[in-house]
Parts: structure tokens; C-alpha cells; sequence
């Protein structure tokens, strides 16, 4: 457990911090949150590599349990149409987590042999796009309002043209695919900082 210490704790300010700015408005379709959520997969990207799977799941959980912690406070804290987190996204946000994360761990392993960067791009890209999928679905899509009734999304099915200038489509799937083009970005920007870290760590295990 000590080893992966370090990763237990990035992922644990990773989430914390992206909890936070999620609350803070970046242009039109995101938050300040899109930009820190995605180093979650370098993290675990870099406990696969230098640890192996199992390590890497063990960090993934603990940030899930953080992430639980972080929902629970934002219930309990009032905005101004209600508290800051919903039950519908406590459950998005949960269940995107922890499904894309191991399936990014599961991903990550079964690529392990191949180019250095293969492993970390493809199931970054993948997980990313299942945890953008998972959690707008869950928490914004009309047709899962039985989810929490008295939540009132009605706002996030406003038709509006796709990031303005695409076809017409509620406003929820403007806001993932904006979310999701910074993920795939982080992805291409985080091979760097993956390969540094990696080499830096692994030359200590050694």
C-alpha cells in the first residue's frame, strides 16, 4: 500500500479538486472540472505501468471512495435551485468513475506490450468516452428523470444547434461532447507528462 501511496493520493486531489471546479463556469458548454477530471486516467495510467493492474485498481477504488465523499458533502450544501449535488449526479458521476476507470485499467493491461504509448492513448480514449457517456446520460437525459422525480433537468433538454453551429439536440449532449473533446485532448497532451513520470518511477523500482 505504501508504494502506490502517492498515486492513492493525486487521485484522491484529483477528484477532490475537480468536484470543486465543476461548480465554476468555463465559456458556454464547460467548467473549470473538465480540465482537471481527465488527469485521473494519467494517474492510473501511471500506477498500471509502474505497478501492475492490481495496484492500479486499488487507486481507482480509493478515488472512488473519495468521490462518494465529495457527493455526499455537495448534497448537503444549498445553491440557488437547490443542493449542489443531485441524486442523479452522485449516480452519474459514481457510476462513470468507476466503469471507465477499470475498464481503462482492463484496457491498459491488455495493451501493455505494445508501443509505449499505445497502452495509455487507447484506453484513455476509450474510458474517457464511456465516462462522458455515463455521466451525462444518467444525470441530464429526460427519458432517466424516474431516477429522481422530483429533480427538475428540464433545462438540460432545451433543443438548441449542437455547440451552436450543429444540428439541433438537447443542450445536455452539447455540454458532454464539449466535455469529451477536452478529455480527447488531455489524452494527446498527457502521453507526455506519462512517459516523464513513468521513466522517473521506474528507474527507482529498479
Amino acid at each position: 500500500m505504501t508504494r502506490i501511496l502517492p498515486g492513492i493520493l493525486a487521485m484522491a486531489a484529483i477528484v477532490v479538486a475537480s468536484n470543486i471546479l465543476v461548480q465554476f463556469l468555463f465559456g458556454q458548454w464547460l467548467t473549470w472540472g473538465a480540465f482537471t477530471y481527465p488527469l485521473a486516467f494519467l494517474v492510473t495510467d501511471v500506477m498500471n505501468r509502474v505497478y501492475g493492474p492490481g495496484p492500479a485498481r486499488r487507486v481507482v477504488f480509493a478515488g472512488f471512495v473519495v468521490g462518494v465523499a465529495c457527493s455526499f458533502v455537495g448534497t448537503q450544501i444549498m445553491g440557488e435551485f437547490g443542493p449542489l449535488v443531485t441524486l442523479r449526479i452522485a449516480m452519474g458521476s459514481g457510476l462513470a468513475f468507476l466503469t471507465a476507470q477499470l475498464l481503462d485499467v482492463a484496457i491498459f493491461d491488455r495493451l501493455r506490450g505494445g508501443r509505449w504509448w499505445r497502452a495509455p492513448l487507447a484506453s484513455t480514449l476509450i474510458g474517457s468516452t464511456v465516462d462522458t457517456a455515463i455521466f451525462f446520460t444518467v444525470a441530464f437525459s429526460g427519458v432517466l428523470t424516474f431516477l429522481e422525480p422530483a429533480n427538475d433537468v428540464s433545462w438540460a433538454g432545451e433543443a438548441l444547434p449542437l455547440l451552436g453551429i450543429g444540428p439541433v439536440v438537447p443542450l445536455w449532449m452539447s455540454l458532454a461532447v464539449a466535455d469529451w473533446g477536452v478529455k480527447l485532448a488531455l489524452a494527446l497532451i498527457a502521453l507526455i507528462p506519462f512517459r516523464l513520470i513513468v521513466g522517473r518511477m521506474m528507474a527507482r523500482v529498479a
